[in-house]
């Protein structure tokens, strides 16, 4: 289960980006981090959702995480790396259609997955810098199964920090992403992955 989890958090949608991250500090993250109290926040809203399980069904978790994830990733510039290049010759009404149908399909993406509790819980650790950007370290650990490492990326804005990626295993949820909608954005263009996107959310709303 725990890294079945872990595996689903991850996907991607900049180029891939290695970090050599230095060996993880027991100690969790000093709350007062702005970058930490942000992870932290998600994390619990990830456990909450989680514990809602088949009795909220695929649309309640959702509605449960949806402000989480609203508030917790930069999903405008997640997005715009997601498209790529075509981005810049897009309408604003197509990016924002975008961003609708990114947003929409996290959240599902989320509800789905995260769909059961069985005592599992992250612990975040010692908050690190990478340039402008930080990264915060989370251990998601479980009952039954050894700790599995997942690694937020956060950068600064006007409304604080933001996740924008997540890696497992060195693999980005931004890179995996980009691949993931190449595809249908090159056969339909905006409106081709619009509409790829809200299937992908249909399905995973059941």
């Amino acid at each position: 289960m725990t890294r079945r989890l872990a595996g689903l958090i991850v996907g991607a949608l900049i180029a891939p980006l290695t970090l050599a991250l230095a060996p993880l500090a027991a100690a969790s993250a000093a709350p007062a981090d702005p970058a930490a109290a942000r992870v932290e926040a998600f994390d619990d809203a990830l456990i909450t959702t989680m514990k809602a399980g088949a009795a909220a069904g695929p649309r309640g978790r959702g509605r449960t995480l949806a402000p989480a994830v609203e508030s917790g990733f930069d999903l405008p510039t997640m997005t715009r790396f997601a498209v790529g290049p075509a981005w810049a010759s897009m309408s604003e009404a197509q990016h924002s259609a975008l961003i609708g149908a990114f947003t929409r399909f996290t959240v599902a993406s989320y509800a789905s997955n995260f769909d059961s509790y069985g005592g599992q819980k992250f612990v975040v650790q010692a908050v690190q810098t990478r340039g402008p950007d930080k990264i915060v370290p989370v251990q998601l650990v479980s009952p039954h199964g050894a700790p599995v490492t997942l690694i937020y990326r956060l950068h600064e804005t006007p409304s604080g920090w933001k996740i924008i990626d997540i890696y497992f295993n060195g693999i980005s949820q931004l890179t995996t992403r980009r691949a993931d909608f190449a595809q249908p954005l090159n056969m339909g263009g905006a409106s081709g992955l619009v509409s790829h996107l809200d299937a992908l959310t249909q399905k995973l709303e059941g």
